[in-house]
């Protein structure tokens, strides 16, 4: 079912998105990558390229509604409809409300749930004359708890859960899964690096051991799983919540 097929990946440079990107290539997929660390990006190409993977890189700021429509659009014009649509990109910096501007407040939200919309509003309907196709947003326990001086990162994990649950239902007439995934486990990434506790850095776990949970939701349609919160886990397995 994924061979030939397109996929789009964000925050695909480093960490889980990077691993994803790496299933996704080698399950014969044709990858639109983004990422705002084009260095980062174009190294990521160049050798899944070497393993005879057909990438599309696009460096851009997610923050930028303008240039996220302009990367969207460049990867659909590539590769036409996506099987699926995996929007990983976030930014977490711990401030406290009295520390926090606006600005920052604005672009954490920004990269988390406005390309959420701008990404799924543009493949939306390429996905529906394509008769379907999945949309995973990644969430965390941010995306159904509170944790302080997560002033921006937190409600917009809530928000993107929000934004599955109300696409997942408008989707299942059209054959279009969505679906919210989260770690299973504490993952060793640059963000979890510059976040995490040093107590959870014990137990930290490499990203490549998530991905399968993401190949299993890249060949899902409304007929499948839909409208859950999916934790990957460290053994290849995963866990899924209804939550319509």
């Amino acid at each position: 079912m994924l061979p030939g097929q397109a996929a789009v990946v964000t925050g695909a440079a480093q960490g889980l998105g990077y691993a994803i990107a790496k299933a996704y290539a080698a399950a014969g997929m044709r990858l639109a990558l983004m990422d705002l660390r084009g260095d980062i990006l174009e190294r990521v190409a160049d050798e899944l390229r070497a393993d005879g993977g057909d990438v599309l890189p696009l460096t851009v700021d997610l923050a930028d509604a303008d240039a996220t429509q302009s990367a969207i659009d460049a990867a659909l014009a590539e590769y036409g409809p996506p099987r699926v649509l995996v929007h990983n990109a976030a930014l977490l910096i711990t401030r406290s409300m009295s520390e926090i501007t606006f600005a920052q407040w604005q672009r954490e939200i920004n990269i988390i749930l406005q390309a959420a919309f701008i990404l799924s509003k543009a493949v939306w309907r390429p996905m529906i004359d394509a008769g379907g196709g999945s949309i995973v947003y990644l969430s965390s326990g941010s995306g159904y708890k509170g944790f302080i001086e997560e002033v921006a990162y937190n409600p917009g994990k809530h928000g993107i859960e929000g934004l599955m649950k109300c696409l997942a239902l408008e989707g299942k007439a059209f054959n279009i899964a969505v679906n919210a995934a989260t770690p299973g486990a504490p993952i060793n990434t640059p963000m979890s690096d510059s976040n995490y506790t040093d107590a959870q850095k014990q137990f930290w776990v490499d990203p490549q051991l998530l991905a399968p949970a993401f190949v299993f939701l890249a060949r899902q349609d409304a007929s499948g799983l839909t409208g859950h919160r999916v934790a990957a886990r460290a053994d290849g397995s995963w866990d899924a919540v209804d939550l319509l």
